[in-house]
């Protein structure tokens, strides 16, 4: 009967990551135990969804089902401990006034306090163990991003030195080349000259020994029977000429080849970077106590799209009144966060983060000053970045899905075109001291050519 009453001592009810008693505890299919909310933070604010116990790395994020039995063990460790405070407090409560406590009751008092000392002294320590695993697990995942990217960064340009000696052995090669063509043809001018010079040198020898002689008759008789008056046949060379080379456009050529091999690293690079950042996707909601009253939101709070009727709603501190935009539930305050958004059929939108403490009752500047890092299209194909001063941007073609990176602590805001894993803009050195909330505005629908909504879309890495 003893053994049905007893319950462990409080250390085995406490989560690994709060140092607290357990509030709704889960259980990992590693089978370590931890407050729901504790390990969804955890996993929220790291790269990986990890055990922040053993360490076993999960590759989706495991499904957490509340621990019936612990939570009864929790509940009945808790009532016990209520039980013996209130025990205690009524056991000084019965102490007659002026009455001194015997040196065994004393000694058994401070014993009971100095034991109490000693657990919380264990329980700080068992924390700062705790907090020194995690620094270390940290330090160890930066050193491995570190890693990588050193590794990355190797092979790219080790591939681009490569194809900058490429390049320019290829242009060398065409140069000279084209020099040798042209040499080969003075050449064969030359020789051709030579030869023609080699006759008529000839023939001016026999010229002059006919000359030469005194008899008018072998002077005839010569010229009959060596044709000297007629110079030997010989080619028109007025029009002849070796033109030098034509090397105009070869190095822009080559430089141009450089820049497609650029490109496409450029281009595998991104799709890199996209596919690392798809990894902090987070599950993404609009907030309607925060839409103007002429946007439409879909039940599941994924759509938003503007309508000409202004809804009679509660004109709470959190809504917008003058301008139609929205922004989502979740708020971050650390870490990294990535969510997509469909544009796909529309003409104006603005998309980006925004922090607590905008104004949301007068009209608004889209500019980091006053707290939001966003970019826009209007008039279906201007596209700009909204940076103190705005930039206009020149994209290749219309993104119909953009992603939204943010780094708190980098401070940095990234956009992304995701189907053409191509960077739009990225805001850099940002200094964040407030929460952050994903930031939507589909924009007026004039007339319906701009009613297609906008859609936060489940993140897809391929």
């Amino acid at each position: 009967m003893a053994a049905a009453n007893y319950l462990p001592s409080e250390d085995q009810f406490l989560c690994s990551i709060c140092l607290d008693v357990f509030t709704d505890p889960v259980t990992t299919s590693c089978g370590h135990n931890f407050c729901k909310n504790c390990i969804n933070e955890h996993w929220n604010t790291n790269d990986q969804y990890l055990c922040p116990m053993c360490k076993t790395v999960f590759n989706t994020k495991p499904e957490l089902l509340i621990n019936t039995f612990i939570s009864e063990m929790v509940a009945q460790f808790r009532q016990s401990a209520q039980q013996k405070a209130s025990s205690s407090s009524s056991e000084q409560q019965e102490s007659k006034p002026g009455e001194v406590p015997c040196d065994v009751c004393t000694g058994t008092k401070l014993k009971a306090e100095l034991g109490k000392t000693e657990a919380e002294i264990q329980q700080m320590i068992q924390k700062r163990r705790l907090k020194i695993q995690e620094i270390k697990h940290s330090v160890d995942l930066s050193e491995e991003d570190a890693d990588r990217e050193i590794a990355e960064g190797v092979q790219v340009f080790t591939s681009l030195k490569e194809s900058v000696e490429r390049g320019l052995n290829e242009l060398i090669d065409t140069i000279k080349e084209k020099q040798k063509t042209t040499e080969k043809q003075a050449e064969a001018f030359i020789k051709e000259l030579e030869q023609e010079i080699s006759e008529l040198m000839k023939r001016s020898t026999e010229v002059e020994q006919v000359l030469r002689s005194e008899d008018h008759l072998h002077l005839l008789q010569s010229v009959q029977s060596l044709n000297i008056q007629q110079p030997p046949p010989t080619k028109d060379w007025t029009e002849v000429s070796v033109r030098p080379s034509s090397y105009e456009g070869t190095v822009v050529k080559a430089v141009v080849q450089l820049e497609e091999t650029l490109s496409k690293e450029m281009k595998k690079l991104l799709e890199s970077e996209l596919k690392r950042v798809q990894q902090y996707a987070v599950d993404v909601t609009l907030d309607p106590d925060t839409a103007h009253p002429k946007l439409i939101l879909s039940d599941d709070g994924k759509q938003v799209n503007h309508g000409d009727v202004r809804k009679n709603l509660p004109d709470n501190p959190e809504r917008f009144s003058k301008c139609v935009n929205v922004l989502g539930k979740q708020s971050f305050s650390s870490g990294r966060f990535y969510f997509e958004v469909q544009v796909k059929g529309k003409t104006d939108w603005d998309l980006g983060v925004a922090r607590e403490s905008i104004n949301r009752k007068r009209s608004i500047t889209l500019s980091p000053e006053d707290g939001y890092w966003t970019i826009w299209l209007r008039n279906g194909n201007e596209y700009e970045a909204l940076d103190d001063p705005g930039v206009l941007l020149s994209l290749k073609s219309p993104p119909q899905k953009v992603g939204v990176f943010v780094d708190y602590e980098e401070g940095l805001v990234s956009f992304y075109d995701v189907d053409a894993a191509a960077l739009i803009y990225s805001f850099t050195g940002c200094s964040f001291t407030e929460k952050l909330f994903p930031f939507f505005s589909p924009s007026l629908n004039y007339g319906g050519k701009n009613s297609s909504p906008l859609i936060i879309s489940p993140v897809r890495v391929n």
